[in-house]
């Protein structure tokens, strides 16, 4: 891949050039030393994966993000000194396209391999997305059950990545605290993220979100975030759990097979929504709850952060509705108040 590094400290940059160059496959195009620099360098020459610090002088990471998705989008990977300490701005980042963060690796401590697995191993994984361009063997094309007839409770599926964050808190902030249905959210996230970013949507709903344990049941009024590198899937009809089977799938945790699964086993009405990201994840698993009678929807094109997944589920007529992101909640609760069906 061809890569960009915005970095305002020299030993930072360092670390990351002996990183990156670890793997011949990449190559360094420029070096940026702050948010401004880089959104400028990618105007001149957009790269595969931007490794983008949060915190510079003048424009931040943060902002530079949300400059270049909108401009000229690519993949961005944040690596911060710490991702912990800030873990906020990583979600706002995240929420403006940001793929991913990571620890910048550290720079003569140990063994140079080991101190780069961690950045690299979410590049290798970044590359395969990229790459990805018609996505994985889904569990939709792999086959499946058939959802059983027995329709009565409400659940709400929503799929999201690149972008996903700050869209689904555009959607759970206008939803009601007497929303009538169960929310299940897969957001393409590492789980060390899950929990924090739980605590961060808590703080734009009004309904409770808290990462999924094993053995969780759907229930009406609260939001389960996936919250592992595993897939969380619908194990029974009233139970939630995880599974790393399909193991080679990219996307992890994947919105493809907790929507197959809902079209499997689910016995209630399911409205699935895709938001924005990057590759196709979710198409395949939305088509099969379109096909199981379930309402679903895509975000449109002009409010998603990057049209990817949503555009797959288009080109498949996997939505009912295509909607921009500002309407989606109103959708939800005509939805799930007046037996909407696909």
């Amino acid at each position: 891949m061809n890569i960009g590094i915005v970095n305002d400290m020299p030993l930072a940059v360092e670390a990351l050039r002996r990183a990156v160059t670890l793997k011949p496959e990449h190559h360094i195009i420029w070096i940026a030393k702050n948010g401004a620099e880089a959104v400028e360098q990618c105007a001149k020459e957009t790269p595969d994966l931007v490794l983008m610090d949060l915190l510079m002088p003048g424009m931040d990471g943060v902002e530079a993000t949300r400059r270049i998705m909108a401009s000229t989008p690519c993949a961005i990977l944040l690596v911060t000194v710490s991702v912990s300490a800030n873990a906020w701005r990583v979600y706002e980042a995240m929420g403006h396209g940001a793929l991913d963060a990571v620890n910048t690796p550290a720079l003569g401590v140990g063994h140079p391999r080991a101190s780069a697995a961690p950045l690299l191993t979410k590049m290798d994984t970044i590359a395969r997305l990229i790459g990805d361009k018609y996505g994985m063997q889904s569990a939709a094309e792999r086959g499946g059950g058939t959802a059983l007839s027995c329709r009565h409770n409400w659940l709400v599926t929503i799929g999201a990545s690149a972008g996903g964050p700050a869209a689904v808190a555009t959607v759970l902030r206008v939803l009601p605290k007497a929303f009538p249905a169960a929310i299940v959210v897969i957001q393409h996230v590492d789980e060390q993220f899950a929990a924090g970013m739980a605590e961060w949507l808590n703080q734009h709903s009004a309904l409770p979100v808290r990462v999924t344990r094993e053995g969780d049941r759907p229930v009406a009024g609260v939001v389960l975030l996936a919250g592992t590198n595993d897939h969380l899937v619908l194990k029974a009809a009233d139970r939630l759990g995880y599974t790393p089977e399909p193991r080679d799938y990219v996307y992890r945790p994947s919105v493809d097979v907790f929507f197959q699964s809902v079209s499997q086993l689910w016995l209630g009405n399911a409205v699935g929504v895709l938001l924005t990201g990057m590759g196709r994840d979710g198409a395949l698993g939305l088509k099969a709850l379109r096909n199981q009678g379930h309402y679903t929807i895509a975000q449109d094109q002009a409010s998603s952060a990057v049209y990817g997944m949503p555009k797959a589920a288009t080109a498949l007529n996997a939505a009912v509705d295509i909607v921009p992101l500002e309407r989606i909640a109103a959708r939800l609760v005509q939805a799930c108040t007046s037996n909407m069906k696909g």
